[in-house]
């Protein structure tokens, strides 16, 4: 299984934007690599809900489903 990923590993190149305790909303400020692509991500976007609802964004997104939350890059 690959490893969770942990903000508070990268939380040096994280800023936290919203945290609603089941939700969290991160910005990247130093270009740290998306784990589904590769490529920088600008931000990452975790749920720990069940069901989510997202308005499209304006760019490319990544998603990596961990157990008990899923992970949503945008680029």
């Amino acid at each position: 299984m690959p490893e969770r990923f942990d903000v508070h590993d990268h939380r040096h190149a994280l800023k936290l934007h919203r945290d609603t305790g089941q939700t969290q909303l991160w910005e990247n400020r130093k270009e740290l690599d998306c784990p589904a692509c590769e490529d920088p991500f600008a931000d990452l976007l975790i749920s720990e809900k069940r069901q989510n609802s997202f308005n499209a964004p304006e760019s490319r997104f990544c998603v990596v489903r961990e157990e008990g939350r899923i992970l949503v890059f945008t680029h």
